[in-house]
């Protein structure tokens, strides 16, 4: 018995889409056509989800499945239909996804869209907005629809974009989607049948299900419509590395990943013997504005012998390579293949293990690239100033800005490759404004030089003035910068790289290397600086480990460093805001004997009428360390209240 029809309903739509559909419509108008890729897209992943869903339930498909994308345009209505006969949706798949924009990040996703069209061109299918790109062409859009296994009821939504939507029932005689475009009265270039066979070559030819145009042909009286199949419907990791153009790998990656923009690189690979695997991957030019879930949903597709399976296949990609977008196709894996199957296979351990090995060698080679030409866009030549693209790039440093951090975690996560991942580090260094690798550090290592080092800071500039590396700059030795998190936590797993150990500027053994000239020198200090040491020690006692006088500092008075197995500083700031009852561990304070400040305060310190004062002074030796190396002073308001004193006896004498 056919249940009655529901009424007509109105719903609004959510705040942000409104916002979200004001700003696609105002930031891409230049790129309208983009329309149409997204559209074929939506209707291809539906044809792809039924398909897969009916390996486990055949009775959603009846017979034979003849998949297809149909493209209907009307001149004299001005509507451009797109049909498919792929899983179809039901009124609560409608209000969900027509509905709601980004089911996670929609407010991040508002903060990012700006007037910037380069930026905002990016965000299309990101964030689930392909569907509204839509509204670039048409000022109202109906979509009729009627899923596969569902209730047999077709269900019809309808929107101007603007303020809400209205669902009703719908009439529909099978299983699948039409999307009805009702054009604007400047867009009916898009009803034509030459501007749409070329959108569809130009974005949309690599669709593995086959396209077809509503065409008429014949004359006058004769004139009759036909459905054309206008792509070429093969898919383009089957064909042999040789005759797959950058242009066509370009196009099949903006299908695959939703990007607007060109990947930074890709590469072709396949396999025979033992396993027999096809597999075509890309680097994105730019990572997604925020890793959130729908970001990582466009990673690496599976297929089986040419029949997708499903998207994102995190079984075959490690969390570390999550940037990648692309497809794999096996010959050796089972149709009805599930996420749990993966997990145990040995099959798809196999095929993880050679995607990894192919974007690992694919880096290797950007990174031993070097600066290459940079191909322009015909928008580059009316870009704004601030805009103007470079003439050459290094397609490495490219990647290691937008997809570095992630890149760094697999030198945990994947022992077996971890000697790999750790030559594609890269750091900011003392040696040059741009970005350096352990292997170009170690060739220009001095051999005197006993190991790496590096300065754990918030930035480049605060790198560059760390006291922790002054004796290390003064023997010209380069430094390395770590300025992220993940920089520091990684490279205290890299004991030592190429025979040599990293070690931390700020490590309380830094271990620098004197002759016996020197080491005499060094214990005539600490002689003499004792009683200095002595007061110092016990003014701090209850915030610093140990009191003693340095050998790595040459300009600043003071420092704090921390034990071999202790973090930084800007790491115990991180420890310390995810938990507040952390503790950090003291850290010992050393005193520079050639500091004017410190022979001063040795002479006073000799006295022990001048007690309180040597305490103050410590208390202020104590909190001008912390400041030098980017943490809070102990006691904010006494470390002003005895600034503010120097300063007034300062300008008194």
């Amino acid at each position: 018995m056919t249940e009655p029809a529901a009424a007509t309903t109105q719903h609004r739509f959510q705040a942000e889409v409104a916002e979200v559909l004001s700003l696609v419509v105002n930031s891409l108008y230049t790129h309208k056509e983009v329309y149409l890729r997204e559209l074929i897209s939506n209707a291809s992943d539906a044809i792809d989800q039924l398909a897969f869903r009916a390996l486990q339930q055949p009775d959603l498909v009846v017979g034979p499945p003849e998949w297809r994308i149909d493209i209907v345009p009307d001149r004299e209505a001005r509507t451009l239909t797109i049909r498919d006969n792929g899983a179809g949706m039901d009124d609560a798949d409608l209000v969900q996804n027509l509905g709601t924009i980004a089911h996670s990040g929609t407010k991040k996703l508002l903060e990012s869209l700006s007037g910037d069209q380069r930026k905002d061109l990016t965000l299309i299918g990101q964030f689930g907005v392909g569907f509204y790109s839509a509204f670039l062409v048409a000022d109202r859009v109906t979509v009729v629809t009627r899923k596969a296994g569902g209730d047999g009821r077709a269900w019809k939504w309808s929107s101007d974009g603007k303020s809400g939507f209205t669902l009703e029932p719908g009439e529909r005689e099978g299983r699948g989607t039409d999307v009805v475009l009702h054009m604007k009265e400047t867009e009916a270039d898009f009803l034509r049948e030459w501007t749409l066979r070329e959108l569809v070559k130009k974005y949309s030819d690599f669709v593995r299900h086959p396209i077809r145009l509503e065409v008429e042909r014949g004359q006058d009286d004769k004139k009759h419509k036909e459905m054309e199949q206008v792509n070429k419907g093969a898919a383009l990791w089957t064909r042999p590395k040789s005759e797959i153009t950058d242009e066509a790998a370009d196009d099949f990656y903006r299908h695959v990943s939703r990007d607007w923009e060109a990947p930074l690189a890709w590469t072709h690979f396949r396999t025979e013997g033992m396993q027999e695997m096809t597999g075509l991957l890309f680097i994105p030019g730019r990572a997604p504005p925020f890793d959130t879930t729908s970001a990582r949903r466009k990673g690496v597709r599976l297929f089986v012998r040419r029949i997708f399976i499903m998207d994102d296949c995190e079984e075959i990609l490690p969390e570390y390579l999550r940037f990648v977008r692309g497809v794999v196709d096996s010959d050796d894996l089972p149709l009805n293949v599930s996420r749990e199957f993966l997990q145990r296979d040995r099959v798809a351990a196999g095929i993880r293990k050679q995607v990894v090995r192919q974007v690992l060698k694919l880096l290797e080679d950007l990174a031993a690239e070097g600066p290459r030409p940079v191909k322009k866009s015909e928008d580059d030549a009316d870009a704004p100033a601030a805009d103007v693209v470079p003439d050459t790039e290094n397609r490495y440093e490219h990647f290691w800005r937008e997809h570095g951090r992630i890149l760094t975690e697999g030198v945990v996560s994947d022992s077996d490759n971890a000697e790999r991942i750790t030559k594609l580090l890269r750091f900011q260094s003392s040696h040059a404004p741009g970005l350096t690798g352990l292997t170009d550090y170690r060739t220009r290592m001095p051999e005197a030089q006993p190991a790496i080092y590096y300065v754990v800071a918030d930035s480049r500039e605060s790198a560059a003035r760390s006291p922790h590396a002054e004796a290390i700059r003064k023997r010209g030795w380069e430094v390395l910068y770590l300025t992220e998190p993940v920089e520091e936590w990684v490279l205290q797993q890299v004991p030592e790289f190429d025979g040599k150990k990293l070690v931390s500027a700020s490590s309380g053994k830094l271990d620098l290397p004197e002759d016996d000239a020197e080491k005499a020198a060094h214990e005539k200090l600490e002689g003499e600086f004792a009683p200095l040491v002595g007061r110092v020690k016990g003014a701090l006692e209850s915030s610093v480990e140990d009191v003693r006088v340095s050998s790595r500092l040459t300009d600043s008075p003071a420092c704090l460093v921390a034990g071999d197995q202790d973090v930084s500083p800007q790491m115990a700031r991180i420890l310390k805001s995810q938990d507040r009852n952390w503790t950090p561990p003291k850290r010992v304070l050393e005193l520079n004997p050639a500091h004017a400040v410190i022979q001063r305060l040795n002479t006073l310190a000799g006295d022990a009428s001048n007690a309180d004062r040597v305490n103050d002074m410590s208390a202020l030796l104590y909190d001008q360390a912390l400041v030098a190396e980017g943490s809070a002073p102990s006691d904010p308001a006494r470390f002003a209240r005895q600034i503010a004193e120097l300063l007034t006896k300062s300008l008194a004498d």
